[in-house]
């Protein structure tokens, strides 16, 4: 696979759970998507985009499938599209788009799916937002750019609470989070509210990590003794490596605050390139944390992603 390819087909569709049809050719809008396509909008999924090579394999198999049949915006070819980092970006003439996601969680199977009882979008797809907009026809050379080495670090938020779930309590810890890490530089892609339910924070965890791939994942929240407080329990077990460092100096730094700092079991950990950091839940707790964070967190995601010696992000 080389850094040039072609675009075989543009497709729309004009309400979500359907199928795409080709179109002649697709008018793309900065920061929206397609025009006229049910996708579009502001967030990170505005243009879906599927290898041919991968509709072949599929097709090797005895399916007979039309372009957009998967639910696929662009088809193109001469890349391995999977392989590729979040942050790889794809020049189309005037057009540049930038890949935000890898795969996605297929919780209601599409059309396609229904007929032959498969479907390779949540496995070889890949999702981008429009950088700059234009014009994308069958034909069009597509020019693969490498991420931007000097790009913010992304970081993602969770909060766990059973009550903030259930809209009984307000979250004033993710937004916090959210604030210190912007303030900071950091790019934050999603926030999540979610109950303490490890299964669900487990999969949003593997979501950020391998599909986003999220540069920090922060949470807040079921670090304590409660019964429902799993929090650490579930991070362990999605993670690779742990880095014990981490929770141990904001505990030791918590415990200058207050005594009860002792009480927190929150854990940090690394799973592929996504470095995992638990705080407790009290905002009081998550903004003194956040701050003894900050001052190492940058050097630490530079060895991680091995950018050390660079000027990156600020």
């Amino acid at each position: 696979m080389g850094t040039k390819g072609k675009v075989i087909a543009v497709c729309i569709s004009e309400k979500k759970g359907t199928q795409k049809v080709e179109v002649p050719e697709i008018k793309l809008v900065p920061d929206w998507g397609i025009e006229g396509d049910a996708h579009a909008g502001k967030w990170h999924r505005q243009v879906s985009l599927l290898a041919l090579e991968k509709i072949d394999e599929f097709k090797s198999r005895g399916a007979s499938v039309e372009n957009g049949a998967f639910g696929e915006n662009i088809i193109v070819e001469g890349f391995d599209l999977r392989a590729l980092p979040v942050g790889t970006r794809f020049r189309i003439g005037d057009v540049l788009l930038e890949l935000t996601q890898i795969g996605k969680e297929c919780h209601t199977h599409c059309a396609i799916y229904h007929q032959v009882g498969d479907c390779i979008m949540p496995r070889e797809g890949v999702f981008t937002a429009v950088l700059e907009g234009g014009i994308v026809k069958a034909g069009d050379e597509v020019e693969l750019i490498d991420a931007d080495p000097a790009r913010p670090f992304t970081a993602a938020w969770i909060t766990l609470s059973d009550k903030g779930a259930a809209g009984e309590r307000e979250d004033k810890s993710g937004p916090l989070i959210g604030k210190m890490l912007t303030e900071a530089g950091y790019n934050v892609v999603e926030s999540v509210l979610i109950p303490d339910e490890p299964a669900m924070l487990k999969a949003q965890l593997i979501r950020l990590a391998d599909q986003r791939q999220v540069n920090v994942i922060i949470t807040t929240g079921g670090t304590g003794f409660a019964p429902r407080d799993r929090t650490p329990e579930a991070t362990t077990e999605v993670c690779d490596r742990m880095a014990p460092g981490i929770a141990e100096a904001l505990r030791a730094y918590s415990i200058t605050k207050t005594p009860r700092g002792m009480l927190s079991r929150g854990v940090a950990g690394i799973r592929k390139q996504t470095l995992i950091i638990n705080l407790p839940g009290s905002p009081k707790a998550v903004g003194e944390c956040m701050e003894y964070l900050l001052t190492s967190l940058d050097h630490g995601l530079e060895m991680l992603l091995e950018r050390s010696g660079e000027c990156a992000r600020h």
